[in-house]
């Protein structure tokens, strides 16, 4: 079960569940990418350092998503979808700008599949 979040409540939202969320990424080849980053908001979009692989992943497709997970099973992840910009290069370190545009509290499962 999801329960949406508006933008506005985001921030609260993304301090509640802590700085170092996953981000995901798609390279052109549609191969997805994840990578543990640390986030800090800059005026209304989210700025966290980014490897190599994170910038070109962006560079070809701005769409991401962030995740934070749930703590344990039956509680809540926050889940955020935007759109990303790469900043930087090489000589000065590289940096993704997120811009979200929706957030949702999801409910993971209690329950594991049958084995």
């Amino acid at each position: 079960m999801s329960i949406p979040v508006s933008l506005g409540e985001l921030p609260d939202q993304v301090a509640r569940f802590g700085s170092t969320p996953y981000l995901v990424t798609v390279s052109a080849d549609a191969t997805p990418h994840a990578a543990s980053i640390s986030v800090r908001w800059q005026e209304n979009v989210l700025r966290a350092g980014c490897g190599r692989q994170t910038a070109a992943n962006v560079r070809q497709n701005d769409t991401v998503a962030l995740l934070w997970p749930a703590a344990s099973p039956g509680e809540h992840a926050l889940i955020v979808d935007g759109w990303a910009d790469v900043q930087g290069g090489p000589e000065v370190g590289l940096e993704v700008l997120i811009q979200p545009s929706r957030a949702v509290l999801h409910v993971t499962s209690k329950k594991l599949p049958p084995a």
